[in-house]
Parts: structure tokens; C-alpha cells; sequence
């Protein structure tokens, strides 16, 4: 997946406005956490944040696409979509985005325990 902590280090120091974000190797890739949360993704030297019903319909208008792998033979589909490529000129547009990622992210999380 990521093949250069190079941009690893380049997102994390994009998104430090956020406060407590981190990164931990995965399955060849990257999970970006904020306060132990994963809230994005980094394959292939491409970030994708997290996305549910409530951020969706703003990737979707952009026409970013989803993170995809092939699992035992058929693509895999995840709730992780690109990020807006002009957030890599301006920390503050990445940092909005990744706002309503971490809070898919909470939504999930608080999904998951009931």
C-alpha cells in the first residue's frame, strides 16, 4: 500500500492543526487516528478519508472516489474515500475535510458499541 513514509510525514504535518493526530503502519498502509480514532487512510501514497451518510453526498458531488482492494477475488469496497487533492495546497481545506472524517469516524465508533 503506502510506499513513502515520506507522505505519511507530510499528511500528519498538514493535519497537526487538528491536534492528536497519528499515524500507525497497517496492512502495508497507513491509519491516520485522531485521539485513538481512525479517522483516514493512506494507500499507495493516496490519503482517503473516513465517510458515512453524513459527509458522503460532499466526496460524492466531487466525484472522489472510494478506497477499493481486492479480497478473496472481488473488489472491496470500504467507507474511505479520496481526499480533495486542493487540501495539498491548503492545510485548512484538508483540515475541514478531515473534521467531518473524524466525525464519521465518532458516529461509526458509537455505532459499533450499541
Amino acid at each position: 500500500m503506502a510506499r513513502s513514509s515520506e507522505f505519511v510525514d507530510f499528511v500528519l504535518e498538514s493535519l497537526e492543526p487538528l491536534g492528536g493526530v497519528s499515524a500507525r503502519r497497517m496492512f502495508g498502509g497507513w491509519g491516520i487516528y485522531k485521539d485513538g480514532v481512525m479517522f483516514a487512510l493512506i494507500a499507495y501514497d493516496q490519503l482517503y478519508l473516513k465517510v458515512d451518510d453524513g459527509n458522503r453526498a460532499a466526496f460524492e458531488a466531487r466525484g472522489l472516489q472510494p478506497f477499493t482492494y481486492t479480497g478473496k477475488g472481488r473488489p472491496i469496497r470500504m467507507s474511505y474515500r479520496e481526499a480533495p487533492g486542493e487540501g495539498f495546497d491548503d492545510p485548512d481545506i484538508l483540515c475541514d475535510w478531515a473534521r467531518a472524517a473524524c466525525a464519521a469516524a465518532l458516529r461509526a465508533r458509537a455505532q459499533q458499541r450499541r
